[in-house]
C-alpha cells in the first residue's frame, strides 16, 4: 500500500511538471484580428431595376375576308414566315365565276355604246334633212349616256369581284412566327369566323415597364444633362437568371399616369436574333418571347465615380445600413451610412463615410463597438466596376 500510494504522488507531480509549461505559454488574449478595407472611390455603373414584360412590335390576326371553304394551308406552325409568304388558300371558282360574269356584263355593255353611237351619228346627219328631228338626237345621246354610266359601274363591280378573288389567297403582311391553325381543312370560314391564324413579329421586340412616378423624375434628373434617353442602355435578365445578350433603347413614355397605382409606363426596342444554331422553322428559335416576363435594367452608358466599399462590411437593422469603422487608434466605432448605386461586389456610399477610412470587411462577428482591434486589409480586394442594380 505504501509502495502504490508513492506512485500515484509521482504520477501526480510529473502531470503537474508536465502542465505547468504548457500553461505558461499561453498569456491573456490579444486584439482579434480582422480584415478592413480602405474607403476608395470606384467606378459604378449607374443601374435600375423594374419588372417589364415583353411585347411583339407587331401582331396581327389573319382573318378570311370572304367566306369561302378552307382549302389549304401552306405553312409550319410555329414557323418563321416571311412578308408577303402565302399561308391559307381558299375555295377560288365561285369568284372566278363572278369576275368572269362581270367581264361579260361589260362586253354586252361596250357593244350596246357601239351601236348607240352609229344611232347617235346616223340621227345627227338627218338633222340637215326634213327626216331629222331634235328628240331624236337626244333620245341617242341619253341612250349613249347611260351605256357609257353602266360600262364604269360595270368596271367597278368587276374590280371588287377581283378583289374579293385575291382575298381567297391570304398572305403574310409581316414578316414573324406564325401560331398554330385554328381551322382545320374543310371548314367554311369568313369576316365573322374569327382568326385563322395570329402572326407576332420577332425581330425587335419591345419591352413595357411601369415605374412609380417618383423613381420616373428621379431618372429624368439624373440623366438629364447625360443625353436623356440616349444615355441610357436596358438590359434585361431572363426568367431563369440569365443575362440576355442584346442591349435595347428607351423610345417611349407613357403620357398618362396610371390613377390606381401612380406609375408611368415606359417602353424600350430590343434586338431579338435567332439564337445561335437555331432554324427558321424551330420553335423557340428566338430568346425573347410575346408576353414573357422579364427583369428590366437601366443602365447609365458612362460609370460614376462614386465612394465604394466591399457589400460584406454594410449590416442593416431597423434604423436602416452601417458598418463598423476602425479609427487611428485601432478602436472600432459603429457608422450610420446612406448607400447610392449598389452592386453584389460594391456598396457606393453617399454619406457617412470619409475616403481614406478603414472599415471592417472581415471578421465582423468578432468585433463590438469600443474594443481595439488588429486590423490587416483583406484579399481579394472588391471589384471596382460591377453593375449596380438597385430594385424599385
Amino acid at each position: 500500500m505504501i509502495q502504490i500510494r508513492h506512485l500515484r504522488l509521482l504520477l501526480l507531480a510529473a502531470a503537474l511538471l508536465w502542465a505547468a509549461p504548457a500553461r505558461a505559454q499561453f498569456g491573456p488574449p490579444g486584439p482579434p484580428a480582422v480584415g478592413v478595407a480602405k474607403v476608395e472611390p470606384h467606378a459604378i455603373t449607374e443601374t435600375s431595376e423594374f419588372i417589364g414584360r415583353i411585347q411583339a412590335v407587331d401582331r396581327v390576326d389573319l382573318v378570311a375576308r370572304v367566306s369561302a371553304f378552307l382549302v389549304e394551308r401552306l405553312f409550319t406552325e410555329g414557323a418563321d414566315v416571311e412578308k408577303g409568304q402565302l399561308l391559307f388558300r381558299l375555295e377560288r371558282g365561285p369568284y372566278e365565276a363572278d369576275v368572269a360574269a362581270k367581264e361579260a356584263a361589260i362586253a354586252q355593255n361596250e357593244a350596246l355604246l357601239k351601236n348607240a353611237q352609229a344611232t347617235l351619228s346616223r340621227v345627227r346627219s338627218l338633222m340637215n334633212s326634213p327626216a331629222g328631228r331634235v328628240s331624236d338626237v337626244d333620245s341617242a345621246v341619253a341612250q349613249q349616256a347611260s351605256l357609257e354610266a353602266q360600262i364604269r359601274a360595270g368596271a367597278a363591280q368587276l374590280r371588287a369581284s377581283r378583289i374579293n378573288l385575291d382575298y381567297t389567297a391570304i398572305s403574310a403582311p409581316i414578316a414573324g412566327k406564325i401560331s398554330r391553325a385554328n381551322f382545320s381543312i374543310g371548314n367554311v370560314v369568313g369576316p365573322s369566323s374569327g382568326a385563322l391564324a395570329t402572326l407576332v413579329s420577332q425581330d425587335p421586340m419591345y419591352v413595357f415597364f411601369p415605374i412609380s412616378v417618383r423613381t420616373a423624375l428621379e431618372l429624368r434628373n439624373r440623366y438629364a444633362d447625360k443625353g436623356g434617353f440616349a444615355a441610357v442602355l436596358v438590359r434585361l435578365r431572363l426568367s431563369d437568371g440569365r443575362a440576355y445578350g442584346p442591349t435595347g433603347t428607351l423610345d417611349y413614355v407613357d403620357p398618362t399616369v396610371a390613377a390606381n397605382t401612380d406609375t408611368v409606363t415606359l417602353r424600350a426596342r430590343i434586338a431579338n436574333p435567332l439564337r445561335a444554331g437555331a432554324k427558321t422553322d424551330e420553335p423557340g428559335n428566338h430568346e425573347l418571347l410575346d408576353g414573357e416576363f422579364v427583369t428590366v435594367l437601366l443602365e447609365g452608358v458612362q460609370p460614376v465615380m462614386a465612394l465604394g466599399i466591399p457589400r460584406t462590411a454594410v449590416l442593416q437593422d431597423q434604423q436602416g445600413s452601417y458598418v463598423y469603422v476602425v479609427d487611428a487608434e485601432k478602436k472600432v466605432q459603429v457608422r450610420r451610412i446612406t448607400l447610392g448605386q449598389s452592386s453584389p461586389t460594391v456598396a457606393a456610399v453617399l454619406t457617412g463615410l470619409a475616403e481614406g477610412e478603414l472599415v471592417v470587411a472581415d471578421g465582423i462577428q468578432r468585433v463590438r463597438p469600443g474594443i481595439v482591434v488588429n486590423p490587416a486589409p483583406i484579399t481579394p480586394p472588391p471589384a471596382a466596376a460591377a453593375p449596380a442594380p438597385k430594385s424599385n
